[in-house]
C-alpha cells in the first residue's frame, strides 16, 4: 500500500498523556476528512478525595464515537486496569474488534460478561509475537517485560512510516515468569526506520534500571523464612510474577498459601489458563487456612493500596470473616504507594500495627518490591535499539513528559513532541507537531451510571461534602401564610458550647422567616420563589455564623 498526496499518519492520546493512567490512544491514518483508527488501550483510573462517591473514571470517547464506523481495531498491549478497564464500559459506543494475546483475552472476557451490552463483542487471541493487518495498519507485538504476564509493545507499520508504541515496559534479564525483553525485534526495527517512539515516561526521573523481579524473588524467600506466626503479604494482583514469587517463597518455608480477595482468585485463574504457576500446590481454601498452624500458612491478599473495600482492610478492621492477625503475626507489603494514596496506606498500617501485627515495607526493607517501568538507563537502552526520528513521551504527568522529552533530546533524537490528552499530533508527512486539539474529558462511573465529569450530582456532593447541608421547610396554608416552620437541621456543620446548635438554626430560622415575610403576596404563591429566597437568606446567614456556603434545600408544603 502506498501512501496518497493527502494522507496523513496522527497520534491522538485521549487519556494517559499528563496522568499516570487511563490509557486511550488513537492512531489515525488517510486524509484528515476520511481517516482509518486504531484504538491502543482502554483503561480506567480510580477516584479519590475529590470525587466522593465514585470509584472508577473512564476516559471520554466524544470524539472517536462520532468516527465509530472508522474504527478498524481496539488493540491492547497488556492487561492492567488502566489500559483495560474501560473497555467493558466504552465498547458499546465503539462496537470495533478486539485484539488481545491470551492472558489478556482471558480477563476481558471476564469483564465483558458484567455488561449485556458487550455480548457480541469479539476478541481475536493474538499469539505473543504474532501478527495483526487492520487496514493501512500492519501490527506486529513485541514481547517485552513489565509487572503483569504478556506485556506488549506494538510495531504499527503504515505507508507513511513504523511507530513503536511501547505500552508499560521494563528490561528485566530475570523476569521469573515469562520471556524476557525481545531486543533483537528491536533492534531489527531500528534498522529498519522508526518513525517515532510513543513510549512509557513513569520512571523518567529516577536514575538507573527498575531491577530485576529475580531479585525481589530471592529478597522475598529470606524475609519470609525468618517468620513466625501468620504472615500476610499484600502485593498488587496483576503482578503474577511476584504472586509466583510469594508462593515458592512461602513453600520453601513450610507455609502454604491462601488466596484473600477476588482479584487473587481471579488472577490466579488467569494465569493457570495460559500455563502459568507450574508446579505449585494448591492453594489452601479459607476454611483450611484456618483450621492450619499459624506457623504454616501464608495469606497472599489484596489492598496494598488501602482500599476501603479490599481484604487487607477488613483484616486490619477485624472484620474479615476468615482472617485474623494479631501480636506475633507479620504483614509484608511488596508493592509501591501510588501517589495520592499516602493517606489510605498509612492508616492500613497503623490499624495492622495496633493490633500487634509486625509490618515490613520496602521503606525498611529494600529489595521486596521493584517498579515494572523503565527508569533512565532503561530509556537510553531502549532509545539505543530503537533509533527514532521522533520521541512523543506519554504514560506520566505534564512534568514526566517534559523531562522525558528532554531527555530524549540529550540522546540526540532528531524531533520531540509532548502532547496532552486531546492534542493530535501530526507524525507524517512533514515535521511532527500539533495540528488540532480534540474534547479529551473524563466521565465518572456514579453508582453504576455513566455521568460527566461536571455533572450536578457530583458538584453538589463535593459541595455538601467540603461545606455541609442545612434542610429547610415550611409549611403554607391556603393563604400564604406560615402553618408550621419555618424548620431547619443542619448535617455535617460544627457549634460550641457559646453557641450552640439549636441557636444557631433558630438565627437562621429567623432570617428565613423574614425573607418570606419580604415576598409579595403572588411571589408567596409560587413554591420555587418561596424557596429562592427562604435558600437564599439561608444560605447569606451561614456565611457570617461558619464563614462557608452549605448546601442548603428548602421544602415548602401547602395545607
Amino acid at each position: 500500500m502506498k501512501a496518497k498526496d493527502q494522507d496523513e499518519l496522527v497520534f491522538l492520546p485521549l487519556g494517559g498523556s499528563n496522568e499516570i493512567g487511563m490509557n486511550f490512544n488513537l492512531y489515525g491514518y488517510g486524509p484528515p476528512h476520511a481517516r482509518k483508527w486504531i484504538v491502543v488501550d482502554l483503561g480506567v483510573t480510580f477516584g479519590d478525595q475529590t470525587t466522593p462517591g465514585v470509584e472508577i473514571i473512564l476516559p471520554d470517547p466524544q470524539f472517536i464515537t462520532k468516527h465509530a464506523k472508522d474504527i478498524i481495531g481496539i488493540v491492547l498491549t497488556h492487561a492492567h486496569e488502566d489500559h483495560i478497564g474501560a473497555v467493558a464500559w466504552l465498547w458499546p459506543q465503539l462496537r470495533a474488534p478486539l485484539y488481545a494475546t491470551p492472558f489478556t483475552a482471558f480477563l476481558l472476557r471476564e469483564k465483558l460478561r458484567e455488561n449485556e451490552d458487550c455480548a457480541d463483542a469479539h476478541i481475536t487471541e493474538v499469539p505473543l509475537g504474532g501478527k495483526v493487518t487492520l487496514g493501512p495498519f500492519e501490527i506486529d507485538l513485541i514481547t517485552l517485560t513489565h509487572s503483569i504476564p504478556e506485556p506488549n509493545g506494538l510495531a504499527i507499520r503504515t505507508p507513511l512510516g513504523t511507530i513503536l508504541h511501547t505500552g508499560d515496559w521494563k528490561i528485566d534479564p530475570d523476569p521469573v515468569l515469562g520471556s524476557t525483553t525481545d531486543e533483537a525485534a528491536i533492534v531489527k526495527l531500528g534498522d529498519e526506520g522508526v518513525l517515532a517512539m510513543v513510549c512509557d515516561s513513569t520512571n523518567v526521573f529516577v536514575d538507573g534500571e527498575a531491577g530485576s523481579e529475580a531479585d525481589v524473588r530471592d529478597a522475598l524467600a529470606d524475609l519470609i523464612s525468618g517468620l513466625r506466626g501468620k504472615v500476610a503479604v499484600a502485593c498488587f494482583a496483576s503482578n503474577v510474577a511476584r504472586m509466583d514469587s510469594v508462593i515458592r517463597a512461602a513453600e520453601a518455608a513450610g507455609r502454604r498459601v491462601c488466596l484473600v480477595g477476588r482479584s487473587m482468585h481471579r488472577m490466579a485463574a488467569a494465569a493457570k489458563s495460559v500455563g502459568l504457576f507450574v508446579g505449585i500446590k494448591e492453594f489452601l481454601t479459607d476454611q483450611q487456612a484456618g483450621a492450619a498452624p499459624d506457623n504454616e500458612v501464608l495469606f497472599l491478599c489484596t489492598g496494598s493500596q488501602g482500599e476501603a473495600r479490599a481484604a487487607l482492610s477488613r483484616i486490619a478492621d477485624g472484620t474479615h470473616q476468615h482472617v485474623k492477625l494479631g501480636a506475633g503475626d507479620s504483614c509484608v507489603f511488596s508493592s509501591r504507594v501510588i501517589p495520592g494514596n499516602e493517606i489510605p496506606i498509612r492508616n492500613l498500617q497503623n490499624r495492622l500495627a495496633d493490633r500487634g501485627v509486625r509490618l515490613y515495607t520496602e521503606r525498611d526493607h529494600p529489595g521486596i518490591h521493584v517498579s515494572g517501568h523503565p527508569c533512565r538507563g532503561e530509556l537510553a537502552q531502549m532509545y539505543h535499539w530503537a533509533r527514532p526520528q521522533i520521541a512523543v513521551p506519554t504514560h506520566g504527568e505534564r512534568r514526566h513528559l517534559l523531562e522525558h522529552a528532554a531527555f530524549a533530546r540529550d540522546l540526540q533524537v532528531p524531533q520531540t513532541v509532548a502532547p496532552r490528552n486531546g492534542d493530535m499530533v501530526r507524525l507524517a508527512p512533514g515535521r511532527a507537531e500539533i495540528i488540532d486539539e480534540v474534547p479529551a474529558g473524563r466521565i465518572y462511573v456514579d453508582a453504576g451510571v455513566l455521568t460527566p465529569e461536571n455533572g450536578d450530582a457530583l458538584r453538589e456532593r463535593r459541595h455538601a461534602a467540603f461545606n455541609g447541608v442545612l434542610a429547610v421547610s415550611v409549611v403554607l396554608d391556603g393563604r400564604g401564610k406560615i402553618v408550621s416552620g419555618p424548620l431547619i437541621r443542619a448535617l455535617g456543620l460544627p457549634a460550641d458550647e457559646d453557641y450552640p446548635m439549636d441557636e444557631v438554626l433558630d438565627d437562621l430560622a429567623g432570617e428565613a422567616e423574614q425573607a418570606f415575610g419580604r415576598l409579595k403576596g403572588d411571589q408567596r404563591e409560587i413554591d420555587s420563589e418561596v424557596e429562592t429566597a427562604m435558600s437564599r437568606a439561608v444560605k447569606k446567614a451561614s456565611q457570617r455564623v461558619w464563614g462557608r456556603r452549605p448546601v442548603v434545600e428548602t421544602t415548602v408544603l401547602r395545607v
